[in-house]
């Protein structure tokens, strides 16, 4: 406590021991106070057992624990298209230009070192396009033309192979310039 708290309290020590409440305080107190037996079956009715709150814990946690089950189940189920058996030339180009835009993008990754900025934008425009591959794959397990899908979806892939080489080539020329413009200034000191 501050100094001049416990001055003033040992100060004023004495008028604070006058004051006393009066003797019937406690029975006007009383006076206001629901009888005993009420309050206690009040809070009987509001109160839940441990037991019957974890009962219903568990439950919702089983509940829960199925749902997900069920649907990871389906997801899975969902997932597995056999694009060969579509068509085999297809799911032979959507391999190759899958693995190529991996590839790609493994690079691209290496070099966004030099300009991050860059880096977050190029993969944005990425981003977008493997969004709508990822629409046209959704599409094509319901889709009555599946060939159709496909042939869209490898259409997606190209752009995204020809998108990756020009960023890359982009990145590549932006490095040149700053070695050529490093190597200029070395040379002028």
């Amino acid at each position: 406590m501050s100094k001049r708290l416990e001055d003033f309290m040992k100060d004023s020590r004495e008028e604070f021991d006058e004051l006393e409440p009066s003797a019937d305080l406690w029975s006007r107190i009383e006076k206001h106070l629901p009888p005993e037996g009420a309050t206690l079956k009040k809070m009987e009715k509001k109160t839940f057992s441990l037991g019957f709150v974890m009962r219903v814990a568990a439950t919702v946690i089983l509940v829960m624990g199925i749902g997900f089950a069920v649907y990871l189940k389906n997801e899975k189920k969902d997932s597995k298209i056999d694009f060969a058996a579509i068509n085999p030339a297809y799911a032979q180009q959507k391999a190759q230009y899958t693995s190529l835009i991996e590839a790609k993008r493994i690079e691209l990754k290496s070099l966004s070192g030099t300009d991050p900025e860059l880096y977050r934008e190029f993969n944005g425009e990425i981003a977008k396009m493997d969004s709508t591959y990822k629409q046209l794959n959704t599409e094509l397990k319901s889709s009555p033309n599946q060939e159709r899908v496909l042939r869209a979806m490898i259409r997606n892939l190209q752009i995204q192979t020809q998108v990756l080489n020009q960023q890359l080539q982009v990145i590549e020329q932006l490095n040149k310039a700053k070695k050529e413009q490093q190597d200029n200034e070395i040379k002028s000191i």
